[in-house]
């Protein structure tokens, strides 16, 4: 299979997967699944725990917002590197104005980062709802149309590795 072929079989997959111009309650869930991993909120989010928590959830939220650190570096450089654009559509003109860039998944990178490092730190009750949390992030930015199942894909395996590497790396420096 050519490049070619692979990359129109994906649009062709992800265009089957996309709601984003259907109304309803899927749409809708989507929508909120697909903005729950943006980047303003974890960066916000996180300062605040670490300031209102106690020593255990001070330790959490540092490691993830310096694994989000590492990981958005990491994106960008591919993003930069590889400069696929994303899907046309309607819904997510923020996105395409800001990051015309689809390849990796920020966004998926991101969850699954967030997933992975929340069930290696524990609780685990919170890990395992942030690491189903994850792929349904990258899920739903293929349905409201800013990203391709590659793209989604890529995202989760970056997000894997650096949350896999923040475990291993950063406690070591906290």
């Amino acid at each position: 299979m050519s490049l070619k072929d692979f990359l129109n079989k994906d649009a062709n997959i992800s265009k089957r997967l996309r709601v984003a111009e259907q109304p309803g309650n899927l749409r809708n869930f989507s929508a909120f699944l697909a903005h729950s991993g943006d980047s303003w909120f974890w960066l916000l989010a996180l300062p605040i725990l670490w300031y209102f928590g106690n020593l255990f959830w001070k330790y959490r939220s540092a490691i993830l917002f310096i694994a989000i650190f590492f990981t958005a570096i990491i994106v960008l450089i591919l993003k930069f590197t590889i400069r696929r654009n994303r899907p046309e559509g309607e819904w997510g003109q923020i996105y395409r104005k800001t990051d015309p860039h689809s390849f990796p998944s920020g966004h998926a990178a991101r969850a699954m980062l967030i997933g992975v490092v929340a069930l290696g730190l524990g609780p685990i009750w919170f890990g395992i709802l942030l690491i189903i949390w994850g792929p349904l992030v990258g899920l739903a930015r293929i349905a409201m149309g800013v990203h391709y199942l590659s793209d989604v894909i890529a995202g989760w395996i970056v997000g894997i590795v650096m949350g896999l590497l923040s475990l291993q790396f950063l406690p070591q420096f906290l």
